[in-house]
């Protein structure tokens, strides 16, 4: 794989990861007793928001990169648990279990860190997301129309193409579920690629747990979202 697929694949990634995210916490999530939208709706009313943003910020970016960082980030604050993400990226490390095996001074220590990783994973995912959305600025995104006889369904597929400078599209497939006691959807899987996202974080971060011997602050010092790799 070249070094600009490669780093296209990377962006590709970052950019379901936000998907993600805005389908498992978009605000509407806990409004209302019945569904606000089907899941087809759902993602493709985020991706044609986010896509805005990006759009207007060609006239400035060059000379107020920061502004466009912080347009991004706050269009994703309100509807991304990060500190959500960041525990499950964690893992075992951060599971109750470990949690309530601890003395009162682990448990503080392992608050520290999961609120220390939280900020970590949101500046490096909001940089790299934000100047990748700009590698993939005026590609052509398509949603496949949902199948009529999903629409009574509680579990669905919602399928999406990116069309960049490839021969193919990267394919994202939103695997949803109906959550039966908010009545809302939420991503239950997400495949990129034939890629398993979740899969892709929690491996990184165990590995380097091992590297670091179960060392924590290291692994949160020395972690980099640009160094996921497929």
């Amino acid at each position: 794989m070249s070094g600009v697929v490669h780093l296209r694949r990377r962006f590709v990634l970052l950019f379901g990861f936000y998907m993600v995210c805005f389908a498992v916490y978009s605000p509407h999530s806990s409004a209302a007793a019945v569904p606000t939208s089907s899941a087809y709706e759902l993602v493709a009313s985020v991706t044609e928001r986010i896509m805005a943003i990006v759009d207007d910020a060609k006239v400035y970016v060059d000379e107020d990169p920061d502004r466009y960082y912080r347009q991004i980030d706050e269009a994703l604050a309100p509807v991304i648990d990060y500190r959500g993400f960041a525990r499950s990226v964690m893992g075992p490390y951060a599971s109750g279990d470990r949690y309530r095996s601890l003395d009162k001074q682990g448990k503080a220590q392992l608050r520290t860190q999961l609120e220390r990783f939280t900020t970590v994973i949101r500046n490096g995912l909001v940089s790299s997301y934000s100047k990748g959305l700009m590698a993939f600025s005026g590609s052509r995104i398509e949603l496949t129309e949902p199948d009529p006889k999903d629409s009574a369904s509680t579990r669905v597929s919602v399928r999406q193409l990116i069309y960049s400078d490839n021969t193919q599209p990267y394919v994202l497939l939103y695997q949803m579920g109906l959550n039966k006691k908010s009545q809302q959807w939420e991503l239950r899987n997400l495949i990129i690629d034939s890629v398993n996202l979740g899969e892709i974080y929690k491996s990184q971060f165990q590995a380097a747990a091992r590297k670091k011997e179960g060392d924590l602050d290291a692994v949160i010092d020395s972690w980099t979202t640009q160094s996921i790799e497929s």
